[in-house]
């Protein structure tokens, strides 16, 4: 590791492998259900970003490690700032599925 790799930032499909060895991580999408439809990565939990104040209905411990990602990055820097707002300290914004190399699922 060189001197400048701290500051390099990490890609979903490395967040992705963070999220699965994570104990009780949840991995959140928040693209819209239309999007989330047409494919999204393997168990992750599906609110679109308009609608994630409803996160108090399925994460009920501000602790948990929340994994969110969107098509490009933006919508889940949104959703992340959203959650950190709300008292969710673990949240994290791991960037769009458009860069993911990983299986999808319909």
């Amino acid at each position: 590791m060189g001197i400048f790799d701290v500051f390099k930032k990490k890609n979903i499909n490395q967040w992705i492998e963070e999220y699965k060895a994570t104990s009780n991580a949840i991995l959140l999408d928040v693209r819209s259900i239309q999007e989330y439809q047409e494919g999204h990565i393997p168990n992750c939990k599906n609110i679109p970003v308009q609608q994630i104040n409803e996160i108090v209905s399925i994460v009920k411990d501000k602790n948990t490690p929340l994994y969110v990602y969107c098509h490009s990055g933006a919508r889940s820097g949104s959703a992340v700032s959203i959650l950190k707002n709300m008292g969710y300290v673990n949240a994290v914004n791991i960037g769009g599925i458009i860069s993911y190399s990983g299986r999808v699922e319909k």
